[in-house]
């Protein structure tokens, strides 16, 4: 999450090459960028302060979700890595609930 939302937020561009046949703007990519880097910090710091660490994992699942519906409607069909993101954010989330 870090790695990647840090590639977003400087526009690295391998990144924007990625991005630009699925239709995202270079322009919103620090946002994309700062969003994950926010998750991962929140999945961090709730390990102290759990409603927030599940606030951020929440934010995680719809994070790639969208970015699953961002590749199909682009009809790109390597959506590998978000929907593996996807079942990660999907099951810190049920741990999160879990362990509640």
């Amino acid at each position: 999450m870090l790695a990647n939302g840090t590639m977003k937020v400087i526009k690295a561009p391998q990144i924007v090459a990625q991005m630009e046949p699925l239709g995202v703007p270079a322009a919103r990519l620090p946002l994309l960028g700062a969003l994950q880097i926010a998750g991962a910090a929140g999945l961090a710091v709730g390990l102290l302060i759990h409603p927030l660490g599940v606030a951020a994992a929440i934010g995680l699942v719809l994070y790639f979700a969208g970015a699953i519906v961002t590749h199909l409607r682009a009809h790109d069909r390597a959506v590998q890595g978000a929907v593996f993101f996807l079942a990660l954010s999907v099951a810190t989330l049920v741990v999160l609930l879990i362990s509640a």
